[in-house]
């Protein structure tokens, strides 16, 4: 849980960076932490990281097609 906790921490920064107020698919995340040389494999272990910590509250998951992701306020 520690190290999907820091991979989060990393999503979120670069997230709120961006200053979006969209809901974002896990390949745009992709894209914005591949600008900010975050080292992330693919939009699926984004996808994982996030869909993880949704079940904490900390991510809200809209389920389109693709599924789209916000990041809470507390996040």
């Amino acid at each position: 849980m520690y190290v999907r906790g820091r991979e989060f921490d990393r999503i979120r920064a670069v997230v709120a960076e961006a200053e979006t107020d969209e809901p974002l698919t896990a390949r745009e995340i992709l894209r914005l932490l591949d600008e900010h040389g975050e080292g992330f494999e693919s939009a699926h272990e984004v996808a994982t990281v996030l869909g993880r910590q949704a079940q904490h509250g900390d991510v809200t998951v809209v389920r389109s097609s693709p599924y789209r992701y916000t990041l809470g306020e507390g996040a």
